[in-house]
């Protein structure tokens, strides 16, 4: 039987303790940060007790509030987990909403690493499968992205880089910008918060 990791924000309880008892993981990675609230705190030392004989926790720090962190923390731990053979699910249940969408567009960015993604409702605790999603950027894209993000708005140079022509480059650029991954900045292209989530 393979194993199953589960990378999951958390505030309250009750949504981990579901995806604990409906899922099975044989790991549970807490996202958390420097100067969480007490609940927090108090329900991450809870599962940690309460699980620590029949499962592996761990406890991972990240950003609360910066989105395109929280996406690389994420997509970094789906990568290790994945490495060591292990099924990946991401609960987006709980925490801040910055940090539930980043985890989220962490997985979207390793999406062929991710087996699910899903979130337990307040109300009636039930879980939502989230659709998989990705940035759908192919490798010519994912280089002119981190082209932009290293400074560079030449097209000339870009397209060297990229190894195509001007032509080709400018039609990259314009459907980067119509997926809202780049912008226009006073010197050239500059990348987005979406740009820098979906080139990770």
């Amino acid at each position: 039987m393979s194993k199953l990791t589960l990378i999951s924000t958390i505030y309250s309880l009750e949504p981990v303790i579901i995806c604990v008892t409906r899922l099975s993981p044989s790991k549970i990675i807490l996202l958390s940060e420097e100067g969480a609230p007490e609940k927090k705190v108090q329900s991450e030392e809870i599962i940690e007790k309460t699980f620590k004989n029949a499962l592996e926790v761990e406890k991972r720090y990240t950003a609360v509030y910066d989105t395109v962190r929280v996406a690389k923390d994420v997509a970094e731990l789906i990568e290790q987990e994945h490495g060591r053979g292990s099924q990946v699910i991401v609960n987006v249940s709980g925490g801040r909403k910055p940090q539930a969408f980043g985890a989220l567009f962490g997985a979207y960015a390793r999406n062929d690493m991710v087996q699910r993604v899903v979130y337990v409702t307040e109300e009636d605790s039930f879980m939502i499968d989230f659709p998989v999603l990705s940035f759908n950027l192919s490798e010519t894209k994912k280089l002119i992205l981190e082209e932009i993000q290293k400074g560079v708005s030449s097209v000339p140079q870009i397209a060297a880089t990229a190894g195509i022509s001007k032509g080709m480059t400018y039609n990259h650029l314009r459907e980067l910008k119509s997926m809202g991954y780049i912008a226009d900045g006073e010197n050239g292209y500059i990348i987005t918060d979406a740009g820098r989530i979906a080139s990770i």
